[in-house]
């Protein structure tokens, strides 16, 4: 019994150690079209160093400095609501059947600074289609993972905890979103959402929902944590919009990290040739 117990300890230490190695190991992507190449890359002790993650603390350099007790592996994502295929998904089994892209979009935060960010991840599209969502399926909510004995934020009222996302089911299957894994051609760092996070690049920076632990397919708009905290701040959409302002931060001009003049905003962050005619009819000052 005793040598049966030790067997099963060894065999599941050896898993564990097996998925942080291959969590850790360089990543091989594949270059996209979809990606923004006429711009600088910000530099990644930028893209690692200035984070908003408040599951980690509300300043800047919080994320980095309170990260390092965070785990990252193992992980698993629970699939479940409006799909044939639910479940509980390992990271390992959740990403392997899918090619890993190279992508580098624009950043653009809602408190009027910007980034250049080269991810790695797969296509939110593909992955999708793989769980086969039923049509009454419109909406796919998302949660962040809760262990605020790891996440010190969460330990304050600061938002609703856990934090919840959602994208309209064409917002999600669009060939930009993204389900990032990876920046720079090296796993996602714990404070910039490892092990898995949500990349929408025409949305407000906190659209993309970090250290996801829970895809659901449903058929209403789902709640989402900054709209619930600031209903006359954040709406649903966050559609990066210069001509519609934020009460505390106009959206006309943005700070790209690293630069020292401010630059236009762009309708979409420039990408409205792949994602205007989603919003086509829509008052998109009502629904901001």
């Amino acid at each position: 019994m005793a040598a049966a117990a030790a067997s099963g300890f060894a065999g599941g230490l050896s898993a564990v150690l097996a998925s942080n190695i291959a969590y850790a190991a360089p990543l091989q992507g594949t270059k996209s079209p979809l990606s923004t190449t006429d711009e600088p890359l910000t530099p990644r002790r930028d893209v690692t160093s200035y984070n908003n993650f408040y599951e980690f603390g509300t300043d800047k350099e919080d994320p980095k400095q309170n990260s390092a007790g965070f785990h990252p592996q193992p992980w698993t994502v629970r699939v479940e609501g409006l799909c044939k295929k639910p479940g509980d998904y390992h990271f390992e089994d959740l990403i392997k059947p899918h090619k890993v892209v190279d992508r580098t979009y624009r950043l653009r935060c809602v408190e009027a600074w910007s980034m250049v960010i080269p991810w790695q991840g797969i296509s939110l599209a593909e992955m999708i289609k793989r769980f086969d969502p039923q049509p009454s399926a419109k909406f796919v909510a998302f949660t962040t993972v809760m262990r605020p004995d790891e996440m010190p934020g969460q330990r304050r009222p600061v938002l609703r905890w856990p934090y919840i996302e959602g994208l309209r089911m064409d917002e999600a299957t669009n060939d930009l979103t993204l389900m990032a894994t990876g920046l720079y051609g090296k796993p996602l760092p714990n404070q910039d959402g490892a092990p898995i996070r949500l990349i929408v690049p025409w949305k407000y920076g906190f659209k993309g929902i970090k250290s996801i632990v829970k895809i659901a397919f449903v058929d209403r708009q789902p709640e989402t944590t900054w709209n619930i905290a600031a209903p006359d701040e954040y709406g649903f959409y966050a559609n990066v919009n210069p001509e519609v302002d934020h009460p505390r931060w106009s959206q006309g001009t943005e700070r790209r990290i690293g630069e020292f003049r401010r630059r236009r905003t762009l309708m979409f962050n420039g990408y409205a040739d792949k994602v205007a005619s989603m919003y086509a009819g829509m008052d998109l000052r009502k629904n901001y």
